[in-house]
């Protein structure tokens, strides 16, 4: 089936006309911009995956470098379980009306999905940046990133997160008193003296820092025995890796730019499982589970080789370590952030090292999804020539 989709710039009140032709055409149309942008992805069923990064997906968009895309996604929590979404949130106050019909039309969608070896994130994409290869590096810019509804979900169990039984360290019987299996939090959210936050309770206010927790291209193999991978070709989209995925580092917010390393033609890009706010170690194992709608700019970096996602924002450059062992990925972002400062900054190993130990911050960024992301953080500030 052969697919059009037409480019266009829009503005607050000028309308996106996305045409599929062939068998099933639809048209999808009346979508509201705030930033003016090259393109509009939207998260319909012919616009998403769920659960992997498929290598051979027809892509849904094709850019070049440069160009902007705002892309539409769906959170999990209230789209993929059985019972229908009006149902799952009923309970919570959500009225019919103030769920996603995007959500709607891919819980309709989810018969015939193919779920083994899959995680449970909707993802949109690929979108295919033409003339990236392999080889290449892959920027991604966060212009813009805004919640497309008023609530978000959190859920907890006294065996999910860091208190899964499987997680290392954790003892058979730590008593976890006052938690209830399957307890889930909908939280609502809105503008409190010029800030967005979620409602927690009548006098906890959390603020809102949208990020996307799934950034990532295409994997290069997806071999039975790595992690996420039970099914030969299919990765997971639980585990991250250095195609990047479910790294869930909260600093990826506006402003900030991802950098992944490239390794099909075209990169093939997907993003998803969006959060409107988390801690840093997610340690629940979800965070604020929140459907967003983002802007982002694609540039493709000719020549360059990481070798393990790495982002940047205003104030610092954050290498990541990712390991099923935290302490090894600890090791892994250390030897990153020491490899920055030599090849980047100038500095002779022994120097770089001695740096890391008193000048950069590492965080746990993620440890709830089968490996484990450590990031380093290299304040910009340190040097005076930037």
């Amino acid at each position: 089936m052969r697919h059009l989709i037409l480019r266009f710039r829009y503005e607050h009140c000028l309308t996106l006309i996305l045409v599929l032709l062939g068998p099933g055409s639809v048209v999808f149309s009346q979508q509201p911009e705030r930033r003016q942008t090259d393109f509009f992805v939207p998260s319909r069923p012919e616009t998403v995956t769920w659960g992997s990064f498929p290598i051979d997906a027809r892509p849904v968009l094709t850019i070049r470098s440069g160009q902007t895309v705002r892309i539409d996604t769906l959170s999990h929590a209230g789209a993929t379980q059985d019972e229908h979404p009006a149902i799952y949130f009923e309970p919570y106050g959500v009225k019919r009306e103030e769920i996603l019909e995007d959500v709607i039309a891919f819980w309709s969608s989810r018969k015939g999905r193919p779920r083994e070896g899959r995680g449970g994130h909707i993802l949109t994409g690929p979108i295919y940046i033409d003339g990236a290869e392999p080889g290449d590096v892959l920027e991604v810019q966060i212009l813009d990133l805004s919640t497309r509804v008023p609530y978000g979900v959190n859920n907890t169990n006294p065996a999910s997160g860091v208190f899964d039984p499987s997680y290392p360290g954790v003892r058979s019987g730590d008593p976890l008193l006052g938690i209830t299996p399957g307890t889930r939090h909908v939280l609502r959210t809105g503008r409190v003296g010029g800030r967005e936050v979620a409602f927690f309770s009548s006098d906890i206010h959390v603020p809102l820092a949208p990020f996307m927790g799934v950034m990532a291209v295409a994997p290069q193999d997806a071999v039975v025995g790595q992690p996420g991978v039970t099914v030969a070709g299919v990765q997971s989209s639980r585990p991250p890796g250095r195609f990047g995925g479910n790294m869930d580092l909260k600093d990826l917010t506006i402003g900030s730019s991802l950098y992944l390393q490239v390794f099909h033609t075209g990169a093939r890009f997907y993003v998803g499982d969006p959060h409107s706010a988390q801690g840093d170690g997610e340690v629940s194992g979800t965070a604020i589970e929140h459907s967003l709608s983002g802007v982002f700019r694609f540039v493709v970096h000719k020549g360059k080789t990481i070798t393990a996602p790495r982002a940047e924002t205003s104030t610092h450059y954050i290498m990541m370590g990712i390991d099923l062992d935290l302490d090894r990925a600890l090791r892994m972002a250390t030897w990153e952030v020491v490899n920055f400062l030599v090849t980047e900054q100038g500095l002779s190993p022994a120097k770089a090292f001695s740096l890391a130990s008193i000048g950069v911050d590492f965080h746990v960024a993620e440890a709830v999804d089968l490996t484990q992301v450590v990031s380093g953080r290299i304040p910009k500030s340190l040097f005076l020539k930037r």
